[in-house]
């Protein structure tokens, strides 16, 4: 089938759609996630969400694992972190109640193994809001601190979608990220913007180390390299 719409909710944040169509550009079936007239997620571009995953956990601390993901879509990020033998759990957080069920149907290939995989949790609730009041990421472990904190939610610290979550890039944000990491603990971010020098600096004022990465990629619409940003930052200052 060249296109087919899986599923389509009316949510607070606008209309959501699920749909899967055949690209002849990669020979492949490609899934899309949009938000009114907004592509939110789409498999035919994984490698920068994936990579967050690898760097993330990469930059943890030796020993078992416990990683807390902001953000679900199509769920690359999390299989990335949980393709890591180190990694105890995975609390994936998204406000998308209809995302989390599209994959415990099954209408996204991620969520075989999301939903099969034992050291992963889905949880239903609004990753900002969590951070903003304290209330436990995973609520299976409240006052759980966690060795990596992984967000792929707005499109940038500068571009986001939704105005009111510009405070978890500011400074009161960045401090509270680094009260829910262990003393050696790491954040990781994706932008689709290119490195933004001043939020950099905002990281290097709460954490020992960080620095942003470029993720390189093949855009087969474009046939041209695409690139987004990993910012990492570990070691929270007291």
């Amino acid at each position: 089938m060249r296109f087919e719409e899986l599923d389509w909710r009316r949510t607070p944040l606008g209309e959501l759609t699920l749909r899967r169509r055949w690209d002849p550009a990669v020979h492949a079936d490609v899934h899309e996630i949009k938000l009114d007239d907004e592509f939110l997620m789409s498999s035919l571009f994984t490698v920068s969400e994936t990579r967050l995953g690898q760097l993330a956990v990469a930059e943890a601390p030796e020993g078992e694992l416990d990683v807390a993901v902001g953000g679900l879509g199509l769920g690359y990020t999390a299989l990335a972190v949980l393709e890591e033998p180190r990694v105890r759990s995975v609390a994936v957080v998204d406000a998308l109640g209809e995302v989390i069920e599209w994959h415990r149907r099954g209408l996204i290939p991620a969520g075989q193994r999301l939903g099969t995989d034992p050291r992963c949790h889905l949880v239903h609730a609004d990753f900002f809001d969590l951070m903003r009041t304290g209330a436990p990421l995973d609520p299976e472990s409240p006052g759980r601190r966690y060795h990596a904190i992984v967000v792929d939610i707005d499109h940038s610290p500068a571009h986001l979608l939704d105005p009111s979550n510009a405070d978890f890039y500011e400074s009161a944000g960045l401090r509270r990220i680094g009260e829910r990491l262990t003393p050696d603990g790491v954040f990781a971010l994706w932008s689709n913007d290119p490195p933004d020098d001043g939020f950099t600096a905002r990281l290097a004022g709460h954490f020992a180390h960080a620095r942003a990465e470029i993720v390189r990629f093949p855009n087969p619409l474009q046939g041209r390299e695409a690139t987004s940003t990993v910012y990492l930052a570990s070691a929270p200052r007291d």
